[in-house]
């Protein structure tokens, strides 16, 4: 595919009928969520995911808002005349400095395997490129991508492609909040109870130290912190005075009868204390009781805090996979 324009876009020649164009805006979610519906039944997607569902048009919308350029960081595909696929790009920068530009295409089943696949990647890196000099980070940005696990034919277009698999995360369910597990006693001189604002950046401080150290995380402002922050739901441990880890629960905005633990920390050394179960639980009782019926969660498969046994000690199973697949940029 050639690269005509500043936005990469051209015209998908050796596929006649089918066209890449800029996003448009509002007139273009409604399409976007019909083909990610489109994809569901082929690609096994998990309606009531926290990590990645199925988007409505105003979800689509408000993503899309959140861009720096849409019309310049997502590409349609259209064939006919209608929308069949897209793709969208988005940055951010890690703690140990890499730059990652992450892309993201989805595609109706029935327009595969005729190259539209290959022509989505080819546009998404030419792009990237161009925002790799134009944000002057060649030095430390790498390519991105994500696929869930049962996604055979983007896994298979990103492996032939030069991507490698660098981590996944598992999401877990509580399928009923009706049935928590009884907490155990805490040591003496710690407690559990709610987070107020005064003690926001404690918690915000909690979970970037337990993410100290581990790769392919993002950094975290406590800006970007206060901006989602909702505390109904969060629940903090003490050691007298200082906090010693963090349950940062939500009832989800898109389906209150679900909800999910965003973060669980603790600090190094308040762990195998019991800390994270009394947390988790407390939780899990404070969405129920503001009408959520099930919970969800997400956790890295490499995880080294055995995290998997204290979620499946409190009832969840796992659900589904995502995978995050990089390749060296070259500019």
């Amino acid at each position: 595919m050639g690269v005509n324009s500043g936005n990469g876009l051209a015209p998908l020649d050796r596929m006649p009928g089918y066209a890449f164009r800029s996003y448009h805006g509002h007139e273009d979610h409604g399409a976007m969520a019909a083909v990610r519906l489109g994809c569901a039944e082929r690609d096994r997607i998990d309606a009531r995911s926290v990590v990645e569902g199925l988007p409505t048009a105003a979800e689509i919308a408000e993503a899309s808002a959140k861009l720096d350029d849409p019309s310049q960081e997502q590409v349609l595909v259209e064939h006919d005349g209608g929308v069949v696929g897209y793709s969208t790009i988005r940055w951010w920068q890690e703690r140990d400095g890499t730059w990652l530009y992450l892309h993201r295409g989805y595609l109706l089943p029935e327009h595969r395997g005729q190259g539209i696949g290959s022509a989505m990647l080819d546009w998404a890196e030419s792009r990237i490129r161009q925002l790799v000099q134009q944000h002057g980070t060649p030095q430390t940005a790498v390519l991105g991508a994500n696929a869930m696990a049962s996604e055979q034919e983007a896994t298979a277009l990103l492996l032939e492609s030069g991507y490698r698999r660098v981590f996944s995360l598992v999401e877990l369910e509580l399928a009923d909040l009706r049935q928590l597990p009884d907490g155990k006693p805490l040591p003496a001189g710690i407690r559990v109870g709610a987070v107020d604002p005064s003690s926001y950046r404690a918690a915000w401080k909690t979970v970037v130290d337990s993410y100290a150290g581990a790769a392919f995380t993002e950094r975290w402002t406590f800006e970007s912190f206060l901006a989602t922050a909702d505390s109904t739901c969060w629940r903090a441990a003490w050691d007298r005075e200082d906090m010693a880890g963090v349950a940062l629960c939500s009832v989800r905005r898109q389906d209150a009868t679900v909800g999910e633990v965003e973060e669980l920390s603790v600090r190094t050394e308040s762990r195998r204390l019991g800390l994270g179960r009394a947390l988790l639980l407390d939780g899990l009782r404070c969405l129920r009781a503001h009408g959520a019926e099930t919970a969800r969660l997400y956790t890295g498969t490499a995880n080294p805090h055995r995290s998997y046994d204290l979620y499946e000690s409190a009832g969840f199973r796992r659900q589904n996979e995502y995978v995050r697949y990089r390749k060296p940029l070259t500019v």
